[in-house]
């Protein structure tokens, strides 16, 4: 799988480093697609003191089965592009859970 891997995804260490560009305070929550070489996330959550971050880790956490705990935001707290680490599962597994 590693050859058809998503360029949003990337392996770190012991995580999978996921590239996500975020639509906070859209109609319906999900995952939308691909934008700028990143997985794009709506949210219904509007970006307002770090709720829409706190939303997408807790969208993140259902979609992917994995606790909250696991799943750091390396970088973007206050831009619509980000980075997050998710421990505990496969480059597969998470792609199998967000496409």
């Amino acid at each position: 799988m590693s050859d058809n891997k998503p360029v949003w995804l990337t392996t770190k260490a012991d995580a999978v480093i996921l590239s996500i560009h975020a639509q906070p305070g859209a109609k319906r929550e999900g995952v939308v697609g691909e934008y700028n070489a990143r997985l794009k996330v709506a949210l219904t959550t509007p970006p307002v003191d770090g709720k829409a971050n706190a939303a997408l880790i807790k969208f993140l956490s259902k979609k992917l089965g994995v606790p909250r705990a696991n799943i750091t935001l390396l970088s973007g707290d206050t831009s619509r592009d980000k980075r997050l680490a998710i421990e505990g599962l496969t480059m597969e597994a998470i792609i199998k859970n967000l496409t």
